[in-house]
Formats: structure tokens, sequence, C-alpha cells
């Protein structure tokens, strides 16, 4: 999908931060697809779980100990994540055009629900708008640094190291800078649904189209979850709260 590549690899690199106030219909679907994954993944919605309800139910399962919790809340995840590639993949080309918009929804949905809730069981508060912000930005992978140098967010973050975005989920951003990351993330994540399609021929073969969708998938789940753990430590909480 080109999220964690090198800046040279990725197909689309122009124009990620639209300017504040757009409202075109790009614009429009950004915001939407955002605003759906958070909705879905943190806060959770009808029969599925919210962030919170998956660290909580976790912890309870192995005792308060939080790297147990966020290692359980990480191997579900990867599960789901490869489970829902296998299906997309599974009806071939006849079914991609209905598949896989549905797959990519759940596929960031599950991912933005596995970031938060290991947030969440390292203490922060992912229900600001640095907190989300932050859980969004570990699904781009590479591409965080490019999204908040364009925000004009880089001295907050220090944009160098890990723990950046446990800083950016620390900060007191403002609302305004939340909303125009979020896009910017938004269209930096359908950009690549492209990619995602086109990219993986084999998908478009029945059955092994799901075989090679579920390892792809689950990989890209694996990245993300070691992103996440890398940069939402209880190390970097600290140093967060040490500096105001």
């Amino acid at each position: 999908m080109g999220l964690f590549g090198s800046k040279d690899d990725s197909p689309a690199r122009q124009d990620d931060l639209p300017a504040q106030g757009g409202g075109g219909p790009l614009d429009a679907v950004a915001n939407m697809f955002v605003n759906r994954i958070m909705d879905l993944g943190i806060d959770g919605v009808g029969p599925l779980a919210s962030s919170s309800a998956v660290a909580a139910d976790a912890l309870r399962k192995h005792h308060g100990d939080v790297e147990k919790a966020v290692a359980e809340v990480v191997r579900d995840h990867l599960k789901l994540g490869g489970a829902g590639g296998f299906v997309t993949g599974l009806g071939g080309l006849f079914t991609m055009p209905v598949a896989l918009p549905a797959n990519v929804l759940g596929f960031y949905t599950l991912a933005t629900r596995m970031v938060a809730a290991i947030a969440e069981l390292r203490g922060y508060d992912v229900r600001s708008p640095g907190g989300r912000a932050a859980v969004l930005l570990t699904l781009v992978g590479g591409d965080a640094d490019d999204l908040l140098r364009k925000a004009g967010l880089s001295a907050v973050t220090g944009m160098t190291g890990s723990g950046r975005l446990a800083r950016l989920a620390m900060s007191r951003m403002p609302q305004a800078a939340g909303m125009m990351v979020n896009k910017a993330i938004g269209f930096r994540l359908l950009t690549n649904v492209g990619a995602r399609a086109l990219g993986r021929v084999v998908r478009f073969v029945p059955i092994a189209g799901g075989i090679v969708g579920a390892g792809l998938d689950g990989l890209l789940m694996k990245r993300i979850a070691d992103l996440a753990r890398k940069e939402f430590t209880r190390q970097a909480l600290a140093e967060a709260a040490a500096q105001g």
C-alpha cells in the first residue's frame, strides 16, 4: 500500500494537506472516511466494542499486566485483519469492486481500535484532539513526519526519534489543527486504495487472492502495531507530562 515505504515510492505525494476551509468533494470524502474510522474504532458503534472496552477486557484477562494486555490486543487484531483480507480476496475480480471498499473501511477501523487500545493501556487519552490525531498518524507510518511538518506541528512533536506521536497525544493541540491533520490522513489513506487493488493482481484470482490478501493485510496490521508499541510508551508519556 506504500504507507510504510519511502517518500519516493509513494503513489500520492502532492496536496496531502488541503487548504483549511476547502469544501470540495474530495475534502468531504476524506473527512467522512477519517471520521468514520474514528467513530467506529475509538468510540465503538453498536456491536463493535470501543477501544476502551477492548483495552479494559484485555487488562482484566491478564490481571492488570499492561504489557500482556497489549500483546493480547495485538494478537486479536492481527487475526481479525488477516481474516478481513482473506474474505476480500476470496471472490477474486468479480467481487473486488464491492469487497475492497468494505475491506479498506474494516481494516482501518480495526487498526484504529488496536492503536487506540494500546495507547490507552499505556496511559494516553485518545479522546483529545491530539490523542486522536496521534492514533490516526500511526496508520500512515513513515508518512507521519511529512504530515506533521506540513501542518506546522514539528515544534510540538520534536520530529525526531520515537515518541513523537506520544508528545502530540499529550499536547494541547487546537481543534482546528486536529481537523486539518485528520483530513490529510484521510487523503493519504484513500489515495493508496488504488495501489492496494491494482498492485495485487493475484488477489483477482479466487481462493489464491484470499490467501495473499490475508497475508498482506496481516503484515500491514503488524507494522502498524509495531509502530504503536514503539511510539506510545510509558517513558514517552512521563517525559511529555514532565515537559508540561
